[in-house]
């Protein structure tokens, strides 16, 4: 019978994502008795519902001294809650073909649960128990910290990681984006099963919850499920961090390491997705770095003079900071070269914004793309969530095209001078760069 159930649901899956995309959906609100809201989109043409589950402050509420709790907490979900130990989970969520999915971000836990519609009430009830009855087992525990030491030590080793973690201090110091939010081998190795709980009752509360679902579910049904699933977790959890203000000066810093390809990271402080200038700002970056092949920084640093093969920025909108960071590799011996031309660039789109048919192409591929992300009950779930955290109102789908569109040549070109700091565009290259001098005091 789970065969069959496996069977089917893959073929539920494969069928959906074959379906057209569509932007213009139909989005409901949804409050629960207990007072919990979801937005829903009902799709009952087939039996599959996608629920997204998220709460706000994730791994930044980590305890000092205990980084790495949240994310170990987080992975610790699917081994065991209930009656029912690690194995005796998986082997439930498999006889129910379910599939759930936990995560742990900077300023989130995330849960995603898909289940067919004759499996939900057994499904909800799994997923229930790994909300509120986890069970921390110990050698459950022993594993998982196991898989995240290792995970840590071999990132030791990757310049990416070791450029985001030394990108990250520079900017946000002491602030928990300052220190990656999986921990050191140290920090976890040292986590206790209080630590666990503690991080379990700081993150998992009814006071920062998002909720979606996009399938064979009516509002009805959603309400309902929202207080069984969700209505014993506390109350409140842990208070938020504060904002941190992201302060940086123009130069190069460098962390040696012994690799032929120096990687770099690149930005400064950027701007909030509230901000009016916003979508002006979000037009303007797929210009420079952000559209791929047609952007600058690709045309200038890669087609140009081969010094990459992928160069990009992009406007990252974090909780408590904003930025405005790109990415680049090339040979030790160019780097130099890369970063030069990434700074002129910076510095011309700042003067001069972009030209009339920049422009034009850049809203043909921000408006052309955006209704390809709604292919499924999955991705419909989760953006659907991701508007609720980022605070946009609920016809947004409707309506984001048109702010795209109403974007003009002087929008992009006051925003490209407002947002775009030279003086303080500030490279991290992790590698062992040829003619590239570290700036002063790095």
């Amino acid at each position: 019978m789970s065969y069959i159930a496996r069977a089917f649901l893959g073929a539920v899956l494969t069928l959906f994502v074959a379906l057209p995309a569509r932007a213009e959906i139909d989005i409901q609100e949804v409050k629960s008795p207990g007072g919990l809201t979801a937005w829903l989109v009902e799709e009952p043409s087939i039996p599959f519902v996608a629920l997204e589950i998220r709460f706000r402050g994730g791994a930044s509420l980590d305890e000092p001294g205990k980084r790495g709790a949240v994310n170990l907490m987080t992975g610790l979900l699917e081994e065991g809650a209930g009656d029912l130990d690690a194995r005796s989970f998986a082997a439930a969520t498999e006889s129910l073909a379910a599939s759930f999915s936990y995560d742990a971000y900077d300023d989130a836990v995330s849960v995603s649960a898909r289940f067919l519609t004759e499996n939900r009430d057994e499904a909800v009830a799994l997923l229930r128990d790994s909300l509120i009855n986890p069970r921390f087992d110990e050698d459950a525990v022993e594993r998982v910290r196991a898989q995240v030491i290792s995970g840590l030590r071999s990132d030791a080793n990757d310049p990416d990681t070791i450029a985001s973690k030394a990108f990250d201090e520079l900017l946000f110091g002491d602030h928990p984006y300052g220190s990656a939010f999986r921990g050191t081998p140290e920090t976890v190795a040292a986590l206790t099963r209080d630590d666990l709980l503690q991080a379990h009752a700081n993150t998992m509360a009814r006071d920062r919850v998002y909720i979606s679902a996009a399938g064979d579910i009516s509002a009805d049904e959603l309400a309902q499920l929202m207080d069984r699933l969700l209505g014993d977790l506390p109350e409140t959890g842990a208070p938020l961090p504060e904002d941190v203000t992201v302060e940086t000066t123009a130069g190069v810093t460098v962390v040696p390491f012994d690799t032929p390809q120096s990687v770099a990271l690149f930005g400064h402080e950027g701007i909030a997705m509230d901000d009016p200038d916003f979508f002006a700002a979000y037009v303007m970056n797929v210009v420079l770095g952000g559209g791929g092949f047609e952007a600058r920084l690709m045309e200038e640093v890669r087609e140009k003079r081969g010094l990459t093969y992928g160069v990009y920025s992009y406007l990252a909108t974090k909780d408590h900071a904003e930025l405005i960071v790109g990415r680049v590799a090339s040979a030790n011996n160019r780097i130099a070269e890369a970063v030069e031309v990434i700074q002129s660039e910076w510095a011309r789109m700042a003067e001069e914004g972009v030209t009339q048919d920049e422009l034009d192409r850049a809203k043909t591929y921000l408006t052309g793309a955006y209704p390809l992300r709604f292919d499924g009950n999955g991705p419909i779930a989760g953006i659907l969530v991701g508007m609720q955290m980022d605070g946009f109102p609920i016809d947004y789908p409707v309506t984001r095209n048109a702010k795209v569109e109403a974007v003009t040549l002087d929008d992009v070109r006051r925003v490209a001078k407002r947002l775009l700091k030279p003086e303080a565009l500030r490279f991290v290259v992790v590698g062992q760069p040829e003619g590239l001098e570290p700036s002063p005091g790095q």
